[in-house]
């Protein structure tokens, strides 16, 4: 990725100003630009824009100074090129993917996915004759064999959803652009980063070409909108952009504006669920009633020295698995009162969830075991707040359950 002077400044500078770093009269909020559609000075504008000049506002679903402002923001806090703003994060995958692949070609994944992720390769992607194979994270040397002259894209997440598993980003990438040079083809190495975010995990300094997040998570960060991004180079983003005007997932005016509020606090919000995240685990991690904690800042991770290696922090998220199963992870989750029984995560609140009532729900035994999923896990998003309040509520919710 090309960079520029800009991106010498801190994660908080860069997520606060973004290009603005300069004396103008203005607005300190970004406005929203709450329209459908723009006037022309006159027609020639209308020319202008269908010979390609991109500064011509003619349609919010095109384009939205709001949501471009956005856009800007986020490209400088990946250190990217250039970034897309989508309507939710699975808007943002499928958009990539479609995006990137015909009928007839491959993608390359690891297993252990968002479930929405995983629920659109299996259910819908075979419809386009779009194929997927799935490689153990822990033997990325099978890419040797996976990938083929017609793979496209080879996609991870890390750490995964809900085990905390890690993939060895490095490794994925060189072996991958080993095979590119086999085939000589192109491949598109894509990374759901939204449970590390850019202020823990960088996967451009990898050589990843795409990241995607759910900036529904903790890029929005207060649990008041779906949005999706996708950052990468600009002629990817362009091509993506492109699509996604057909495929009509776009952001609308008033969610960007709010995400650009959240940008603000960024990085004082996951620093601060960083820091909640490692005290909880370990608080619980001698708990009588739990059997495993799953947190990659932890010793006892089996991927604790990779998680050193690639991230600067270990993130907000914690997953624990009670004994007794899923009727005992139910009683800790109806018992909770400072913590939140609620779907989703990377808010200021901390929210509980079952996988298996949740993001895994509905899928076989065999799939549960292939994601490492088990019936009494609870995942945890760990917020902003009291951290002895937190450590004392999942305390007393543990001792609800009345083990045999």
């Amino acid at each position: 990725m090309k960079k520029t002077k800009l991106y010498n400044l801190s994660l908080a500078t860069r997520a606060i100003h973004g290009k603005h770093l300069h004396a103008f009269k203005g607005p300190v909020a970004t406005p929203i630009y709450q329209t459908s559609t723009y006037r022309f000075k006159n027609s020639n504008d209308a020319v202008r824009y269908a010979k390609g000049d991109s500064s011509v506002l003619v349609y919010t679903r095109y384009h939205n100074p709001t949501t471009n402002e956005v856009e800007d923001r986020i490209a400088l806090m990946e250190n990217g090129e250039a970034c897309a703003l989508f309507a939710s994060g699975m808007a943002a995958i499928s958009t990539a993917v479609l995006s990137l692949c015909k009928s007839g070609d491959e993608i390359v994944s690891t297993p252990a996915l968002y479930g929405g992720t995983y629920r659109f390769y299996r259910d819908t992607l075979h419809g386009y004759n779009i194929h997927v194979k799935y490689i153990n994270p822990n033997a990325l040397d099978d890419l040797l064999h996976l990938i083929t002259s017609k793979t496209k894209v080879v996609y991870f997440e890390t750490p995964t959803n809900p085990t905390l598993r890690l993939v060895d980003i490095e490794q994925l990438v060189k072996i991958t652009r080993q095979m590119e040079k086999k085939y000589r083809t192109s491949i598109t190495i894509i990374i759901d980063n939204t449970f590390a975010t850019c202020l823990n995990q960088k996967p451009f300094e990898y050589g990843v070409d795409v990241i995607m997040e759910s900036a529904t998570k903790y890029l929005g960060g207060h649990a008041d909108i779906m949005a999706g991004v996708l950052i990468g180079t600009k002629q990817f983003i362009e091509k993506a952009k492109g699509l996604s005007k057909h495929l009509g997932a776009t952001p609308d005016p008033f969610m960007s504006f709010l995400l650009d509020r959240s940008l603000k606090t960024f990085e004082l919000r996951v620093r601060r669920q960083n820091e909640n995240a490692y005290v909880l685990a370990r608080a619980l991690k001698r708990h009588p009633k739990i059997s495993r904690v799953l947190y990659p800042g932890l010793p006892s991770h089996p991927q604790h020295k990779l998680a050193k290696k690639q991230m600067s922090a270990y993130g907000g998220m914690v997953t624990i698995e009670v004994k007794g199963g899923v009727k005992a992870a139910v009683k800790v989750c109806d018992n909770l009162n400072v913590a939140i029984n609620a779907m989703s995560l990377g808010g200021v609140e901390t929210l509980v969830s079952i996988p298996v009532y949740s993001s895994h729900i509905n899928m076989t035994n065999a799939e549960l075991a292939q994601h490492g999923v088990t019936p009494g896990m609870i995942r945890i998003s760990v917020g902003v707040e009291g951290i002895d309040d937190l450590i004392a509520d999942f305390r007393q919710a543990l001792g609800k359950i009345h083990l045999k």
